[in-house]
């Protein structure tokens, strides 16, 4: 979830640096060790950054709950085990999910600078935000990253059904550009992200129509506050289902991961060990052909996409990856917007915890 215009318009911006220490003060305080919380952090405000409202430190609160109640661990013991040549699992002990999948975006690149590609599992994992975060992380070394997810509570069930059996179970695809803007897909297999609808909860905002139905009635469910009587809508009717299992079924029994009925809602239950399983794929470019030649070639084609025929209506064609770029580079130099209801939230943790509040670094 991005913010609206004129929330955004109205909320005040904060410098992505006094974020990252915002947060990982509270996670110091909350038991994480110090490079590990920072390391959190910055993951955390890079969905910030790219506009990812809803997986960033909007996060924080639920994260911290978690973490007291003892769902997930503040001082895992991270471990790699590498089961074939491109092949490697990512033991998470129950870690936060960021700090797992960085472990993963680091063995990816490395297993991939050996072999032309690598495959990395995760297990025991945590919920870690934004799926293009991590899409993205091999893209340094001019790698394709793609990942996916089992979504850490189930909001949408299987074509036709009414049991909330599957997850958002996202799917992000980075493509290294040379001195270019990366193409970047992150989407969900549901119409939004739940993420996107505790995001109006928060705000009190309406959802529009074709977004979430009554489980039980089928009819439109417009009130975020009754998300918990909804279920999400997939993207493309049946063919999002199917997309979502999957995914999930990579992501999940692959890695002797949670998946299906085993899923723990971690919006309402912050004690019970999620079992959340990853899977992030690296993808040399240069196995191919030169990644110059791979971006003027590339560059090619979305001029041509770009300027091909419009609708009547439609100002611009809108490419993956565009507005999260373009994003980026405002928030960077600008600050990050935080909405005042989050912000109050954010106050309530620094008081909790002794951190300095964000508003005041």
């Amino acid at each position: 979830m991005a913010l609206d215009q004129e929330t955004e318009a109205a909320a005040a911006r904060h410098p992505a640096s006094a974020m990252i220490g915002f947060i990982a003060d509270v996670l110091v305080a909350t038991g994480l060790q110090d490079a590990h919380a920072r390391r959190v952090g910055e993951l955390m405000v890079e969905a910030d950054l790219t506009g990812a409202d809803a997986h960033g430190i909007f996060r924080l609160p639920q994260y911290v709950r978690r973490l007291r109640a003892g769902g997930m661990n503040p001082r895992p013991d991270i471990a790699l085990s590498r089961r074939g040549p491109a092949v490697a699992v990512v033991e998470g002990d129950n870690g936060m999910g960021h700090l797992v999948m960085s472990r993963a975006g680091e063995a990816a690149v490395e297993i991939a600078r050996e072999t032309g590609i690598a495959w990395v599992g995760a297990r025991r994992s945590n919920h870690a935000g934004s799926g293009a975060v991590y899409a993205a992380l091999p893209l340094p070394a001019r790698m394709v990253g793609i990942y996916t997810v089992v979504a850490s509570a189930n909001h949408m069930a299987p074509w036709g059904g009414t049991d909330s059996l599957l997850g958002t179970n996202p799917l992000a695809i980075a493509i290294p550009m040379v001195d270019a803007d990366p193409v970047v897909l992150d989407m969900a297999t549901t119409v939004v992200s739940y993420g996107t609808v505790k995001g109006h909860a928060l705000l009190g905002t309406p959802m529009p129509e074709g977004w979430m139905v009554d489980a039980k009635t089928g009819e439109p469910l417009t009130d975020p506050r009754r998300a918990k009587d909804g279920i999400l809508l997939p993207i493309g009717g049946y063919k999002g289902s199917g997309l979502a299992m999957m995914l999930g079924l990579l992501a999940g029994p692959l890695n002797r991961a949670a998946f299906g009925r085993d899923v723990v809602d971690f919006n309402a239950d912050d004690r019970t060990v999620t079992e959340t399983g990853h899977v992030l794929i690296a993808l040399d470019v240069s196995r191919f052909l030169d990644p110059a030649d791979f971006t003027r070639e590339v560059t090619r084609h979305l001029d041509d996409l770009r300027a091909s025929a419009r609708l009547p209506g439609v100002e611009r064609i809108r490419l993956p990856g565009e507005m999260r770029a373009a994003r980026r580079r405002d928030r960077a130099a600008k600050g990050v917007p935080i909405p005042e209801a989050l912000m109050a939230q954010l106050d309530r943790l620094a008081e909790e915890t002794g951190a300095t509040r964000l508003r005041e670094r």
